[in-house]
């Protein structure tokens, strides 16, 4: 039996290459049993004609399938479905009858859920004037070197360290390089059983809320703060105080007293982006040396600093042993990256490593290896050094624009970041005027997630980390008729 070429589409919008999905169709027919061992391919021509591609493009995906056993070439009579193709499955599964006896939300309590976290389009890449935070721009990206070392890391020589189970360790070379050259830019010295990979500063706050904090125990943290946080300390069920921030930060002097856990972030406190004075950091210090309470440093975002030097980390100044250290490679390489450290001392992080292995064992070993390559090889540096300076000038373009076009921002004066933290008048609903510039191609994103509320903030926030500089002052304007018009 012959496969006729009207059963192959391809899809015009796909990130895959033509030939992969050529190849993605034929393995799902044959694993879902349409096409069954033995049968006649269509011929490479007509195929091609049908899709309307080069005959090149089939040839070499017929020829990949053959490597891989889907199909099997047989002299001048074409390509067929090999007898060796994976087999579907001999049973055949049929959607059961929903009785409606569980009462799932009994059941579910719905305590994960509920959660609602910053929200941008999934298609935000395709908005003229995408101004939200986090997020990789390729413009700036070194693909080809980030391609060689991941490369490298597939070679023969790292074959342990692509396919072995950690366990509870980490990658040495990665830890090593982090130890040896991240660290002591943030005034950070540590040993090797002081650090812990994670899967991102996300993972590494929720370590740390589930080992320090129980219903007994209480934690601060600032207000606004990032929302994921807060959720965290939400799960955990232990009390909580929201400490407001000024102008400078976390002020020491109004944390309660019977406070466990300090969550803060002191270089570019999230979302305002400010600094914690040094003065400051020195009373936080003071405060949990006497009262013997513990901080939990989020530094996610120390490499993007200019106009100045970065002040040191909080954890340098630290001589009790009271701060526990988180930092990303999220903002600094790509958020799809997932790798972050905890540094903190040796007992903790013994309880960190058991409860990781628990859940997730270790992030995956060809990763930490291919970041391993990048930062030693000299990659990492040129990347923060090229990133600075894109910001550096978007961030004198935006400032410019908001300027010229009178729209002052909230927050104090700040040193780097990729963000400024707004505030619209009186009468303005930012989740309203968000919907409402969507339509003019304009992102931004409402602020009231960061005071864990949706309604009625005047707050939001306007990044410019993944939009190009010559589109800023179009959107800032958009942003600023939008704003007087009252959308």
């Amino acid at each position: 039996m012959a496969i006729p070429a009207a059963a192959f589409l391809l899809d015009p919008n796909s990130e895959r290459s033509l030939q992969k999905q050529i190849q993605q169709c034929v393995a799902e027919a044959v694993l879902a049993g349409r096409f069954r061992p033995g049968e006649k391919m269509p011929s490479t021509r007509r195929l091609a004609e049908h899709l309307g591609i080069a005959r090149i493009t089939v040839t070499i995906a017929f020829t990949e399938l053959v490597a891989n056993e889907y199909l099997v070439s047989r002299g001048r009579s074409g390509f067929f479905i090999s007898e060796n193709a994976p087999r579907p499955p001999d049973f055949i599964t049929t959607p059961s009858p929903q009785t409606g006896q569980v009462d799932w939300s009994r059941a579910l309590g719905r305590r994960f859920s509920g959660y609602a976290p910053l929200i941008r389009p999934p298609d935000w890449r395709n908005y003229r004037y995408p101004f939200i935070y986090g997020q990789a721009d390729p413009r700036l990206f070194d693909h080809q070197n980030w391609r060689l070392c991941a490369l490298q890391a597939l070679g023969q020589k790292d074959f342990a360290a692509l396919t072995s189970d950690y366990y509870e360790r980490d990658d040495p070379q990665l830890v090593e390089y982090i130890l040896r050259h991240i660290l002591p830019r943030r005034g950070i010295a540590a040993k090797p059983s002081e650090i812990l990979l994670t899967m991102g500063s996300q993972n590494a706050l929720w370590i740390t809320a589930q080992i320090l904090l129980t219903q007994r125990r209480t934690a601060a943290h600032e207000t606004p703060c990032y929302p994921g946080l807060r959720e965290i300390l939400t799960q955990t069920r232990c009390n909580t105080v929201a400490i407001d921030v000024d102008a400078e930060g976390l002020p020491p002097d109004t944390l309660p007293d019977g406070v466990d856990v300090v969550f803060t972030t002191p270089s570019h406190h999230c979302p305002t982006n400010v600094t914690l004075p040094l003065e400051r950091r020195r009373k936080l210090l003071e405060r949990a040396s006497a009262e013997g309470f513990l901080i939990v440093e989020d530094d996610y975002e120390f490499e993007i600093a200019f106009g100045r030097s970065p002040s040191p980390a909080l954890k340098s100044l630290d001589r009790s042993g009271s701060v526990i250290y988180t930092g990303s490679f999220s903002k600094s390489l790509f958020p799809g990256l997932r790798l972050g450290y905890l540094v903190a001392p040796e007992p903790f992080i013994t309880e960190a490593r058991a409860l990781r292995a628990l859940v997730l064992r270790h992030p995956p070993g060809h990763i930490q290896r291919t970041v391993a390559y990048f930062l030693s090889l000299g990659h990492y540096d040129a990347q923060i050094a090229r990133t600075g300076r894109a910001f550096a000038k978007r961030r004198a373009i935006m400032e410019q624009a908001l300027r010229e076009n009178e729209v002052p921002h909230a927050g104090g004066e700040t040193f780097g970041g990729s963000s400024y933290w707004m505030k619209a008048p009186h009468g303005i609903n930012t989740n309203r005027l968000a919907l409402s510039l969507r339509e003019q191609g304009v992102l931004i994103e409402p602020g009231g997630a960061f005071f864990g509320a949706q309604d009625d903030c005047r707050h939001f926030r306007l990044a410019y980390s993944s939009i190009a500089s010559e589109r800023i002052p179009k959107g800032i304007r958009l942003l600023s008729e939008a704003i007087r018009t009252g959308r």
